[in-house]
């Protein structure tokens, strides 16, 4: 999606890059502009099966208010009279992606003070990863938050491994703002490896499918592609599945590997965690930084999202809704996938989880209202359940293709340009 038009409401693009595994053997694409659409031999047919979407699967539908700032987020210290606070916000969509590099980075600066005592406000994905980061460089730690998991605004976010989603406009961007970014992603990347697949984290390797009737790359890389040096961009190797390969109702099929975050499990996971290192959550509210003064300890770590709008005058904040329809669980459906019917302008996509089968997302500038959006429930609910009928039913007697552990971590750039 167009960095510059990713505030239109549609369906939802799903993070990942090439798996090397028991299906077809890899079409590897590495030339960074449009090449020819390559020819493909008949190779055995990828077997999936298709998600069982009706309305009356539907469980909820969840909406969600990402904090963007358009130069990108906010990580520095600043003096307030006798504390330090540390500002760590503002990640539109990206916040789950860059939380545990960014909290390493503002746990570094508040390494500089010496009394070992912190403040975190705020309980979401970087609040939490920020305190833990604390704790691991030896600080006492308290979270003072309003909202607790499950009801902080990471928890109504589809949850993925997608560093530069909704992040920051291109032409705000500075050399200083991108050596943080780099810096944060590749702290994040690091993490996240290490908890795929550990019990209890809710974290883990999935395949991805983008149905398309167009499998060349897009020209420069991707709209995030400036980002990073040439060889190493977006999609550099990816697995194309040509006609009859795949079950989609497409031409061609992108085959890439997500790294997948469930929001209510890997919170919770970070509370847990959190308080089994001695940590403490106090339910407070703060209407100015003159109320921080208050607090005993000397350094302060903002973690406050939208809420820095308000309480430290951020005017450039803004939020960009999001809304997600769930459907009823279905265990046998484990990849994620997205595409849409050549007759229709709305993009389908489907990300399985274990509370849920997720349907869609949107995203909105500037809209407060946590109310769903009924004309954007019916037309992504309508979307998904056109496209993924028209998807080719599992051979009979045929073992189903499913995803597997990666033989080779995905570059961390290969994620560069998916939203969440």
């Amino acid at each position: 999606m167009d960095r510059r038009h990713f505030f239109k409401t549609g369906g939802m693009a799903l993070a990942g890059f090439g798996l090397a595994g028991c299906g077809p053997k890899k079409v590897i694409q590495t030339a960074p502009t449009r090449q020819a659409v390559p020819a493909f031999a008949p190779r055995p047919a990828i077997d999936l099966t298709p998600p069982r979407i009706t309305w009356d699967r539907v469980i909820r539908t969840t909406i969600g208010l990402r904090p963007h700032r358009d130069s990108g987020f906010v990580l520095k210290g600043m003096k307030f009279d006798d504390k330090t606070v540390i500002h760590d916000y503002g990640f539109g969509g990206a916040g789950m992606s860059l939380a545990w590099g960014c909290g390493a980075m503002a746990a570094d600066i508040a390494l500089e003070q010496e009394d070992r005592r912190a403040a975190v406000l705020g309980c979401g994905s970087p609040g939490l990863t920020a305190a833990r980061q604390l704790q691991r460089r030896g600080f006492a730690v308290t979270i003072y938050t309003l909202a607790v998991p499950p009801y902080t605004t990471s928890n109504m976010s589809s949850a993925g491994f997608t560093p530069t989603a909704g992040l920051v406009s291109a032409e705000q961007r500075t050399p200083a703002w991108d050596a943080q970014f780099r810096q944060a992603a590749e702290i994040s990347y690091r993490q996240l490896q290490l908890l795929a697949g550990a019990p209890g984290y809710g974290v883990y390797w999935i395949d991805n499918y983008n149905a398309t009737d167009d499998p060349t790359l897009p020209v420069g890389g991707g709209p995030d592609g400036d980002l990073v040096p040439e060889h190493l961009r977006t999609g550099r190797d990816r697995e194309v599945l040509g006609p009859g390969e795949h079950p989609f109702p497409t031409k061609y099929a992108i085959r890439t590997q997500a790294l997948a975050i469930e929001p209510s499990i890997y919170l919770d996971a970070l509370v847990r965690d959190f308080l089994l290192f001695g940590g403490k959550i106090v339910i407070r509210k703060f209407d100015t930084p003159r109320d921080l003064m208050s607090l005993n300890e000397p350094v302060i770590i903002n973690c406050t999202g939208l809420g820095s709008k308000t309480l430290f005058n951020d005017d450039e904040l803004v939020p960009i809704r999001g809304q997600l329809t769930v459907c009823i669980p279905q265990p046998e459906v484990h990849y994620r996938a997205s595409g849409r019917l050549l007759n229709s302008t709305i993009n389908a996509s489907i990300n399985p989880r274990s509370d849920g089968l997720v349907i869609g997302n949107m995203q909105e500038r500037g809209n407060w209202s946590l109310e769903p959006n009924e004309e954007v429930r019916q037309q992504n609910v309508s979307a998904a359940i056109a496209f993924f009928a028209a998807m080719r039913a599992p051979t009979g007697g045929v073992r189903l293709t499913r995803s597997a552990p990666v033989r080779a971590t995905p570059s961390l750039e290969s994620f560069y340009g998916e939203e969440s």
